[in-house]
Parts: structure tokens; sequence; C-alpha cells
């Protein structure tokens, strides 16, 4: 009978608002759904080189350089809670002057077209503000073009070459939710190419060694799911 009082009693003050069950120890905590999705990003570079290497009989040259100039990209990607994953495609133009015999005597134009499979590890976020740090490896098409030298060869003029070779990044950045869809990225990376040779014609190539980039990006993220 005193257990027939106690029943109805229990009963209303699991009913009674502020009174919450404890957890069950033995639920599945499910992580936040994954999103897909699109990017677009602008940035400028600055060119780095570790030098040239001229064909066997001729002198190398004493000093070298890639210009500064613009990058672009667009990509598709997956985020969850603090994982990111994405594919970027980008294309830069890098101009090198090189110096042989006289002060920038050799010129090159080197086209790069990179695909990267990137990761990102988002690192909590305050008042908006996501930082990030990540890393990407992949393939760039990398065409050298427009060689011009009068103490170097190639001497043929007109000469183009098209090597595919592997590239890697490191990034660095924030972003900034302008909208719950949209996201805007501000963000450092370094990418690098590796060698690329000009075409060759019977005097010989050029080797440019280890060709990267230091780049200053602005990007926009939208969510489409």
């Amino acid at each position: 009978m005193i257990a027939g009082l106690l029943l109805p009693g229990a009963a209303m003050a699991a009913d009674m608002p502020g009174l919450v069950p404890p957890p069950d120890p033995t639920a599945t905590i499910l992580p936040s759904p994954a999103a897909w999705y699109l990017r677009g990003d602008l940035g400028y570079y600055r060119g780095r080189i570790d030098g040239a290497q001229s064909a066997p009989g001729f002198a190398s040259p004493s000093s070298s350089a890639l210009g500064d100039g613009l990058t672009g990209g667009l990509g598709l990607g997956l985020t969850t809670r603090w994982l990111r994953t994405d594919l970027t495609v980008d294309y830069a133009g890098l101009k090198y002057t090189g110096t042989v015999a006289t002060p920038d005597d050799t010129t090159a134009k080197v086209s790069a077209i990179t695909a990267l499979i990137n990761g990102y590890l988002d690192l909590g976020t305050w008042y908006g503000l996501t930082p990030y740090v990540g890393a990407g490896a992949g393939m760039s098409s990398l065409r050298a073009y427009d060689y011009a030298s009068a103490a170097a060869p190639p001497f043929t003029g007109g000469l183009s070459h098209t090597q595919l070779k592997f590239a890697w990044a490191l990034m660095g950045g924030v972003g900034y939710a302008v909208a719950p869809n949209i996201l805007v990225d501000l963000g450092y990376r370094y990418i690098d190419f590796g060698d690329v040779t000009t075409a060759s014609d019977a005097s010989g190539a050029m080797i440019l060694k280890n060709l990267a980039a230091h780049e200053v990006r602005v990007g926009v993220r939208w969510s489409i799911q």
C-alpha cells in the first residue's frame, strides 16, 4: 500500500519541469553532421627559388629570382565539427630572371596549374573567428616557356616544356562567418613545386631549382548543405 502511494508521487516528480533524469551511460553521442562547401580564393604571391643549373659546359646563373604576382583557385570540400578536407585547383604564373654574364640576361616564364588534397584542423571559434592550420599534397602541371638567354641554353627560341611534378603546401589562417552558410577566409600558404626544366635544344636545357611561393590569400567558403 505504501508503495502504491509513493509510485504516483514519483511519476509526478518525473514529470515536473526542471527535473532532468540522469544520462544514460550507454547512449552514443553523435558528431555534428558533415556539410559540403564550395570555395573560391584570390591571392598575392612572392616567388622563391634556390637557384638554376645550366647544361654541362655552360656557366650557371650567379643569381636567380622569381617575381611576385597573383594566384587564384576553386575548390570543393567537406567539413565536420573541427576537421575539414577539400580538393583545390589553383593557377599561378611565375616569372624567372637570372644573371649569367650581365644582370637579368636570362628570363623565363612558368605557368603552374596545381591540384591539391588538403586537410585542416579548426582550432575553435571565438566571436565568430575560427583559426585553422592545414597541409596539402598533390600534383602540379608546370609549363616552362618564353625562355631567353644569350649565355645559357637552350638558344632556340619559341620552345616550351610541360612537366607534371609533385607539389605540397602548408597553410594557416582564420575564417569569419558573415552569414549562416558563408564564411570569409584570410590565410597564408606556402606551396612548393620542386624543380622545373625548360625545353631542350641541341645545346641543352636550364633547370630551375625548387620553385616555391609564399601566398597571402582571401577566399569565400559557401556551405551547400
